[in-house]
């Protein structure tokens, strides 16, 4: 891992910003009073423990959960999201970590799935599916991304995990316009795979798409985010620089350590839990 040669993209121009942002299940507070900024370019780690309000925020983010308070604003517009649909539609593309791939297609139905390109049949209402064009697509896509899939019409469930996830991630940067959410995107991958995934991440930077991503591992963290935000128990605890150095306060603020202490460019938090 050379972090020492991480190369950030980030501009000043803010193109997600939530505040105030919470989410509540019935008694249960999921989220309380989230603050958050993401720049054009951007790699931004959103860590904490099981619990901390992760995947809540991203499935607000992604049009799966509604936010009961606050704002979210999309390059200064107040915007709220009914269903997915609505978050793609902006420009914002999420990998789960489950991939959401189909086992039983090829890699250019699922590059495609849900958005294939079509032509008239005929004078009907009827169309064709340009399946030459989707294996044509999909092919210059991954090729780009120096992912070694040398057939897009080879079924998904046939290969590699580090392939698999080479594909979520592709079919996200070929959809967004500003933003993807990678949820855990290396968890289940060896270390060869591993890297390859990683190399594709720093990549999304330079072209203009800002990234949130979601992990458990430090070292990717700082190897690959500009900052990282920290919530627990449904709060916002912390935002730092994603550096070394500051590895071992983003992991008191993970865990909750008292005396947390303050470091340059870095906010803690000592909010209850929620």
């Amino acid at each position: 891992m050379d972090i020492a040669k991480k190369v950030s993209h980030a501009t000043d121009e803010v193109i997600l910003e939530l505040s105030g942002i919470s989410k509540f299940f019935g008694p249960v507070t999921a989220l309380s009073n989230i603050d958050l900024k993401l720049h054009r370019g951007e790699v931004l780690a959103l860590l904490g423990d099981n619990g901390a309000g992760k995947s809540t925020l991203v499935r607000i983010l992604s049009g799966l959960h509604r936010f009961d308070a606050g704002t979210m604003k999309i390059d200064g517009e107040e915007v709220s999201f009914s269903k997915p649909q609505d978050a793609r539609a902006e420009g914002i593309e999420t990998v789960y970590q489950d991939l959401a791939l189909f086992d039983n297609l090829t890699a250019a139905e699922n590059f495609f799935i849900g958005r294939e390109p079509s032509k008239p049949k005929g004078l009907g209402v009827l169309s064709f599916v340009r399946r030459a064009e989707m294996r044509r697509r999909t092919k210059e896509r991954l090729d780009s991304m120096a992912v070694g899939i040398k057939d897009p019409n080879m079924p998904v469930g046939l290969m590699s995990g580090g392939q698999r996830q080479a594909i979520a991630v592709a079919r996200a940067e070929q959809f967004a316009k500003r933003i993807i959410i990678l949820d855990e995107p290396t968890a289940a991958l060896g270390v060869r795979e591993t890297r390859s995934v990683v190399e594709i991440i720093k990549a999304l930077p330079a072209k203009g798409i800002s990234v949130i991503l979601i992990t458990h591992n430090m070292q990717q963290a700082v190897e690959l985010a500009d900052r990282a935000i920290v919530l627990r128990q449904g709060h916002k605890v912390g935002e730092i620089a994603a550096e070394p150095e500051n590895e071992q306060q983003i992991v008191s603020m993970i865990v909750g350590a008292g005396g947390v202490p303050s470091a340059p460019g870095s906010t803690a938090s000592s909010s209850p839990a929620a």
